[in-house]
């Protein structure tokens, strides 16, 4: 994400909120999940994005998918 969408890393923590505090939008949003099913072969279903806030939870959902 630091690279693909230039954000900047100290941004990123765990509690971070993806949109207020690391400045993610809807279309960052569309590249991270063209990002995500390229390098990790995992399909996202938006729907069931609609709930994920913070980094913490991304990156939970991200695990999930992964299993």
């Amino acid at each position: 994400m630091v690279e693909e969408l230039e954000i900047d890393e100290s941004k990123i923590k765990p509690e971070a909120s993806l949109k207020e505090d690391i400045g993610i939008d809807s279309l960052d949003f569309v590249d991270i999940v063209v990002i995500v099913e390229k390098t990790f072969g995992v399909k996202i279903n938006p729907e069931e994005m609609m709930n994920v806030k913070l980094f913490s939870e991304f990156c939970d959902y991200l695990e999930k998918k992964l299993q």
